[in-house]
């Protein structure tokens, strides 16, 4: 099974980030630009939180809040749950489910080097399965 450094290696997107004093309404344009449901909260490159769909969804939409008067800071998950990039796949998706959420930032000595979403795990696992079924009927069939 691949391990998360792996992942991030094929993925062209990188880190996408903002700080938390941008508006909300900047961060998911800048999503929607970048088609990601999250983008990585960070000073400097510190990591502080991050700001995911969800969060606009649950924290502005509902409270009717408006997205250029919000700051990211007042809305963003700030008890991130992060991964290392040695961390394998199986090991990301039995975190997301444990933990409810679909985007790990991946460090590296306190720094994020990527981003792992609940799109890539599924990806990874579904051609891990697919690679052991050809190698299974080719077994059969020989």
């Amino acid at each position: 099974m691949k391990i998360v450094a792996q992942v991030i290696e094929g993925k062209q997107s990188g880190v996408i980030s903002v700080t938390p004093d941008s508006n909300v309404y900047d961060a998911l344009k800048l999503m929607a630009e970048r088609e990601v449901g999250a983008v990585i909260v960070q000073e400097g490159d510190r990591l502080v939180g991050i700001l995911s769909e969800r969060d606009y969804a649950r924290k502005v939409v509902l409270l009717g809040k408006a997205s250029r008067d919000t700051a990211v800071r007042d809305i963003m998950t700030q008890k991130v749950v992060c991964v290392r990039p040695t961390a394998t796949i199986a090991e990301c998706m039995a975190l997301m489910t444990d933990k409810r959420v679909r985007h790990l930032p991946v460090l590296r000595d306190k720094h994020v080097i990527g981003v792992v979403s609940i799109g890539d795990v599924v990806k990874e696992t579904i051609a891990e399965q697919q690679f052991i079924i050809s190698q299974l009927e080719q077994y059969i069939m020989s």
